[in-house]
């Protein structure tokens, strides 16, 4: 590949594109619309991700050879399949397969024909049907808003009047908008969060490392829920036993399910799962694409074949092996100041220059302001990964960093990674 296009503006387009400038150091590497920090790694294009059409000009334009969508939005759009009709290569799924992200509904119907074991549950978009079932439902209880709602779209209730009350600012109150016009009501599971990120060409899956990521805002797993305050990789949990079996009863069944309905997988195919304490791995939810932010702690351990990969599932091919760094990689996620109801844009960042080795900085939402300065322009900014030989080292120095990056209101967690400790 000579030519490639990464479509995103948040951190995981930067991982992406320094995990591919690193392995293609001659390519022409072009992002849309980019970030501060995509600029040091490829073109940055001002376009916007929902402007399809645009985006699939710009690639015949440039004579991209692959583009790698970011985002969950454009690919639910179907940019994949206008990219697809216009001739060009793309990783990701069409729109159609990417409903198992874009419709937990849809999600569950697949997993349940596809016999892959996940929390039982019950989908309503009538509000009284919706209250009459919760009347009967165990504490505690998950209410998510079918949609794609940024990460942000699953609550845990304690109690069933939580739960109702959830229910009604969804499907009476609009708080998710489209995404939560269904609700999906599911059992509460017991047990240790895994993030499995499966690359496929619809047939086989080629696993890279796993990863777990921080939803709650605050340290202990205390306070609302958030696109992601950190993750580390790999995780200890994931023995290849377990991965061998995450493989077997719910990669391939759920590829295969959806081959079945005529809506073939290829990209990235992201479970989260939940792994019981009996060592049962149950899914909570499927992603379509790279999740965020653990791609940025998932992809500075795969040292080489990532761009192979990525291309080979595109073009439906056999998926080549990839090198993994013997390693530990910890991102600690820098937001702003009230994330995530209203994060403050226009502060000044400050990002030392004497980083120290193994330590990488991805930008998420930060922009120039009109003198050329580096200003917070999101509720996550950046995202500080360290790589070491050991988790304690790795964790040690993402921590250390994100201390000395400085701007007004910054917040993060400093307990990234804190079931690892003492495995």
């Amino acid at each position: 590949m000579k030519r490639v296009l990464v479509v995103g503006s948040g951190g995981r387009e930067h991982a992406l594109c320094w995990a591919l400038r690193r392995e293609l150091p001659e390519a022409s590497i072009f992002c849309v619309p980019g970030n501060p920090g995509t600029m040091t790694h490829a073109e940055n294009i001002p376009l916007p991700i929902t402007d399809l059409q645009a985006i699939v000009a710009e690639t015949e334009r440039l004579q991209v050879d692959l583009t790698v969508v970011g985002p969950e939005g454009p690919l639910a759009a179907g940019l994949v399949d206008l990219l697809v009709s216009a001739g060009r290569r793309a990783f990701g799924p069409t729109a159609a397969a990417a409903r198992i992200e874009a419709s937990k509904a849809f999600a569950k119907d697949v997993m349940r024909h596809a016999g892959v074991a996940t929390a039982a549950s019950a989908t309503f978009d009538d509000l009284p049907k919706a209250l009459e079932y919760l009347e009967r439902h165990p504490e505690p209880v998950v209410v998510k808003a079918s949609g794609l709602a940024a990460g942000k779209g699953a609550v845990i209730c304690g109690t069933r009047e939580e739960a109702c009350l959830t229910v009604e600012e969804m499907l009476a109150g609009g708080s998710f908008g489209e995404a939560g016009r269904t609700v999906v009501i599911e059992e509460f599971l017991e047990g240790e969060e895994l993030s499995v990120f499966a690359v496929t060409n619809g047939r086989e899956v080629r696993l890279l490392p796993s990863a777990q990521d921080h939803k709650r805002l605050l340290e202990g797993d205390e306070g609302p829920n958030t696109g992601g305050m950190g993750a580390y990789a790999p995780v200890r949990i994931a023995t290849p036993e377990l991965l061998a079996r995450v493989e077997r009863d719910v990669l391939l069944p759920t590829l295969q399910e959806l081959e079945r309905r005529r809506t073939p997988f290829r990209g990235m195919l992201y479970a989260g799962l939940m792994v019981t304490p009996d060592g049962t791995p149950m899914v909570i939810e499927f992603n379509c694409r790279f999740g965020d932010p653990e791609t940025q702690a998932v992809l500075p351990l795969v040292t080489s074949g990532l761009s192979n990969l990525l291309w080979a599932a595109a073009c439906g091919e056999a998926l080549p092996e990839v090198t993994v760094a013997q390693r530990a990689a910890v991102t600690t996620v820098l937001a702003a100041s009230g994330y995530p109801s209203s994060p403050m844009r226009g502060q000044r960042i400050t990002i030392p220059q004497d980083l120290p080795e193994g330590a990488l900085v991805f930008h998420a939402g930060t922009a120039l302001d009109d003198t050329g300065h580096l200003v917070t322009a999101g509720g996550r900014v950046l995202a500080v990964t360290a790589v070491a030989d050991s988790f304690d080292a790795a964790r040690t120095v993402s921590r250390d960093c994100a201390d000395r990056i400085t701007f007004e209101g910054k917040q993060f967690r400093r307990d990234i990674g804190w079931r690892e400790v003492g495995r």
